[in-house]
Formats: structure tokens, sequence, C-alpha cells
């Protein structure tokens, strides 16, 4: 079984008009997950719990394989590092390099080397106040400073807020470059697609307040297909729909042409041309349409799931 670097066992939290939770969640460490989910479905709160900046009612947190109710201990907290949505107002009126000097007295593995050259690959500017930089260039500081402390363990909460595509593509390359010479752990929450494709061992889904599971992202992209076949009318297609069992959205465009979606395609396929009905095209669905049948309860194969093989 691989090592954890957080786990998750039975953790509620009570909101003011919803229940996080129950939480059940292995995070393994050396890998980069990515926590998505619509607005309001729980990842702050998660994110909260994971730092102990809020604490549940119900269950057990670990991390890297231990309990800390009475508080994470500074060890422990050092090998950790933080980028949350809103930048810290408490450093706003130091300039970036006043703000790392101060970091790295709670960083014994802190890098400076490193994050001069990390200030310099994202381009921050230098002698202004952080509280007057754009969000762009307080998000890179924040990012370079976060990876210089060299933890094994980051919690980046939309890290790429206010970052423009050169930016973008600078922290996706840093990002890439430190988990390949570090064994550490990313949690990473974001809603871009491209980031999670890029960047992602493993994707957690939340919806409602719920976590919905753990899917390897590779298996997960290209699980659903949707295919396009000529049938003669309506009739046709319920009977296709009866021969189909388990594809999903059956519409027909009026010109004789039905689509359908299906997470089997090649068995589809296969069985299509036994029964003499022509494919005319097919794709694979995209992350954000394969989300949402996950949160319409057509999960893909889980992390769990194939533990138990």
């Amino acid at each position: 079984m691989a090592q954890l670097a957080i786990e998750l066992r039975n953790v509620s939290k009570k909101r003011r008009n919803k229940t996080i939770g129950p939480l059940n969640l292995g995070l393994p460490k050396g890998h980069i997950i990515a926590l998505v989910g619509q607005n309001g479905s729980g990842k702050s709160t998660l994110l909260q719990m994971l730092l102990q900046l809020t604490h549940p009612e119900e269950g057990e947190i670990l991390w890297f394989d231990k309990a800390h109710s009475e508080g994470i201990p500074i060890e422990v907290r050092q090998t950790m590092a933080y980028v949350p949505e809103n930048s810290l107002t408490e450093e706003n009126h130091w300039s970036a390099e006043e703000a790392a000097a101060f970091r790295s007295l709670w960083y014994p593995q802190w890098d400076q080397p490193y994050f001069q050259e990390l200030m310099h690959t994202f381009e921050v500017p230098r002698n202004i106040k952080l509280g007057k930089m754009s969000k762009g260039e307080r998000r890179k500081f924040e990012i370079a400073a976060t990876l210089a402390a060299k933890p094994q363990l980051l919690l980046l909460d939309e890290p790429s807020s206010g970052l423009d595509p050169f930016a973008w593509k600078a922290m996706i390359e840093a990002l890439r470059k430190y988990m390949d010479q570090h064994d550490a752990t990313i949690l990473i929450s974001t809603h871009i697609v491209d980031e999670v494709r890029r960047l992602a061992d493993y994707i957690v889904l939340m919806h409602k307040g719920q976590l919905l599971g753990m899917a390897d992202k590779d298996s997960l992209f290209g699980a659903w297909s949707e295919v396009w076949v000529n049938v003669a009318d309506q009739e046709e297609l319920a009977e296709l729909a009866t021969e189909l069992p388990g594809t999903l959205n059956h519409t027909m465009d009026g010109k004789g042409v039905a689509s359908f979606v299906t997470g089997q395609f090649e068995q589809i396929e296969k069985r299509l041309h036994h029964m003499g009905v022509k494919v005319v095209k097919s794709r694979v669905l995209e992350l954000d349409e394969i989300l949402g049948l996950w949160t319409q309860g057509y999960r893909p194969i889980l992390v769990d799931d194939k533990k138990g093989d």
C-alpha cells in the first residue's frame, strides 16, 4: 500500500446550511492530486481542516500517519506550505524580499538561491510592497516563496488565479520540476481543466459537501465518449437504446442522426457493427462533462475499487 501524506477518516464539519462529510480520503505521497468541484462543494473547508484553521466535529485527520488533535507540531508544519486563494493582508506592507526573509525564519529548509531563481523566472517586481502588486504579481511571489520553503506537502488553493498565460506556463513548469526533484505531495484546488490535465496524477471530486471519490487521471480522461449513428426515426432510436444498455443521453437531430454517451465505446462500436448500424463519428468527452456525469451517479473506476482487485 502506498504511503499516505494525508488521511481523513469519517471527517465531518457542520456549516450553517449544510454538513461537509463524512469524508474518507487518503492522499498518496509523491503525487499531485487535483481537488475539483463546484463552488460551495466543500473544497475550501477541506483545505482549512488540513491546515487546522478549522476543526471537524467528528472523525480524525492524520498527517504523515499521525493524528495531532492538540495542534500540528511545528516540526510537521515546517514540512507543509500553503498558497491561499486570497493573499494574507499581514504581509501587505512588506516587499517580497522582506516577506521572504521573515518566512525563511520558520522553514529550516528554506532555499534562498532557489527563491531568487524563481523570482527571476516569474519576473516578480523588486522593491515594491506586496500590497501594491497586481494580483498576478502577488500570486507569483506566493508560489516562489512556497516552493523555496522546500515543503513535503503543498496545499494550493486556485494557485493560477490572476496569472497571465505566460506566468501560468512558468508555474506549471516550476511545479513539475519541483515534483521531479522532491518526493513531495501537492493537493491543488482548481477549476482549470488544462491545469488538471497537465499536472494531476489523481482527481478528487467533491459535490454538495460529499466526497465522491478519487480517480486516476489517465483512466478518467477518455472514460466516456459521445457517439453519433444513423437511425431512421425516434422509434428506431428507442429500440437502439434498449439494445445498448448503459448508454446515456439519447437524442436525435431530425436528420437521421442520433447521438448517445457511453463509457464502453469499443464494446458498443462492435455491437453496432453486428447490428448493421453505421457510426457517423465519435468524440471523447471533456473533463467537465465527465465530472458532470460523475455527480449524476455515473462514477468512474476509483482508486479504492482497484485496491480490492
